[in-house]
């Protein structure tokens, strides 16, 4: 039997505050359950505005601890009620030093058990992309996650442009890996099709992509939207979403996929890390 599995993501608009955003999303994603769907992916900090198009302490009010902030319990009580895996994109302060904040992805399997997060490590610190002023590069390596669905990443929006972490995550052999972004139409938008999709094609899995939507108060640049998911073969999962209008996108995938490429293209057989040294000079 195929190994289909049915997956959402969520491409939505800020709507003014914190907590009618989380709801929006926990909405969102009973209306996914309700069409199937058995993991859900939520687009980069989640529940608050894009606040990297300035620099001002005030949005570090939107850190919490994770996993023993109120978000994440949150979320995994709608992993629970849903059957759903919930990858939720959060400002993260650490537990263990007040003040040190990253950008975080909580990973909740199924059954809303807490499996672990993946900080992101690309900080970019460009005009509209202030982030250096927010985050931390992160921690806590390229880790793969098994869930109820199967075997998951997560890098998140600036990490993209990076080929070596998505090569990291196939080789820590995820199938599925999650890139959630907040990305504005006048930089990288011609980039949007191609990076993903070169990620999936690279390593031979499966890519879910969320860009947010609309123009929020603190930038100029409209968000492009365009999600979508992508197979090992670097062919869409349906309809890329839409590029300005809020979208909930569920779409089957069939596993099955990520062994038949990775044994027609050997990709992993052929490697030669022993030549690629020069790459990991500072």
């Amino acid at each position: 039997m195929p190994r289909i599995v049915r997956g959402a993501l969520v491409q939505a608009s800020w709507t003014g505050d914190k907590e009618s955003m989380i709801q929006k999303h926990e909405e969102r994603a009973h209306e996914a359950a309700k069409q199937g769907a058995q993991f859900i992916l939520f687009q980069e900090l989640f529940y608050g505005p894009y606040f990297c198009q300035v620099q001002d302490t005030q949005y570090y009010s939107y850190t919490e601890l994770i996993p023993d902030g109120p978000t994440t319990k949150r979320m995994q009580d709608l992993a629970r009620q849903t059957g759903m895996v919930v990858v939720a994109p959060m400002y993260e302060e650490d537990e263990q030093a007040s003040g040190i904040y990253y950008n975080t992805a909580a990973v909740i399997d199924a059954d809303g058990k807490y499996l672990g997060k993946y900080r992101k490590t690309h900080i970019p610190h460009v005009k509209g992309f202030w982030e250096k002023f927010y985050f931390r590069p992160g921690n806590l390596g390229y880790p793969v996650f098994e869930t109820a669905v199967g075997k998951i990443g997560v890098y998140i929006c600036y990490d993209r442009h990076f080929p070596e972490g998505a090569r990291a995550l196939g080789l820590n052999g995820a199938e599925l890996v999650f890139i959630p972004s907040a990305t504005s139409r006048g930089l990288s938008e011609y980039l949007w099709r191609i990076e993903q999709v070169s990620h999936a094609l690279a390593n031979g899995y499966f890519v879910g992509t969320i860009n947010r939507t609309g123009i929020e108060p603190l930038g100029d640049d409209d968000f492009y939207g365009q999600s979508y998911f992508v197979d090992p073969r670097g062919q869409f999962v349906g309809a890329v979403g839409d590029a300005h209008d809020e979208e909930l996108l569920v779409r089957d995938l069939d596993f099955d996929c990520v062994q038949e490429v990775r044994q027609t293209w050997q990709f992993y057989r052929d490697r030669r890390p022993e030549a690629y040294g020069d790459l990991v000079r500072p």
